[in-house]
């Protein structure tokens, strides 16, 4: 149940720029974010971005980009629906693979409909609590409610750093220190 930066895969959804003024918390949300691509640069963890209809909702903030794989374009609102992440997922080629991080918007319509197929794709799924939003806070606790229900692991960013590093005496644990102060 714990997760290994060598069976995770960190997978940010959807923050666009387009949806970035209507979701309150979304501030915190991408600082949140960047604090997790960061991490997964320095410990070695897979990791996918996913745009919804690049073409009007636009792009993924260049600082936020800048620290990921080029983004996988969906229409679907599960990621599982997009051909980039479904190969990072499916059974045949995720090798390791065995947990799922997820962060970004919108936690009842992506978040939740990925979570839902990756947990029945037998897969873990943790859900960085602090890194996910909706544009309602009602759609977002309920969705928080409901994906734990089914299955799901809600935690925090900074969980999900320490529980990759594993130990103080990580040779990257000064760097994922910083990333929390």
């Amino acid at each position: 149940m714990r997760l290994q930066p060598t069976s995770s895969l960190l997978a940010v959804v959807d923050i666009q720029e387009r949806l970035i003024p209507a979701i309150p918390q979304a501030a915190t949300v991408i600082e949140r974010t960047i604090r997790l691509a960061r991490a997964a640069g320095l410990l070695g963890v897979r990791s996918v971005l996913t745009e919804q209809y690049p073409r009007g909702l636009g792009s993924t903030p260049a600082d936020l980009a800048s620290l990921l794989p080029p983004a996988q374009p969906k229409m679907s609102f599960s990621c599982c629906g997009c051909e980039g992440f479904e190969h990072l997922v499916a059974p045949a080629e995720r090798g390791p693979l065995r947990s799922v991080v997820l962060c970004g918007f919108e936690t009842h319509v992506c978040i939740a409909q990925t979570t839902l197929d990756l947990l029945a794709g037998g897969l873990m799924v943790f859900v960085a609590v602090d890194a996910v939003a909706s544009r309602h806070q009602i759609d977002h606790d309920v969705a928080l409610r409901r994906l734990e229900s089914a299955g799901a692991f809600p935690t925090t960013t900074e969980a999900i750093l320490f529980e990759w590093c594993r130990t103080a005496e990580h040779p990257q644990f000064q760097a994922i220190r910083r990333l929390v102060l």
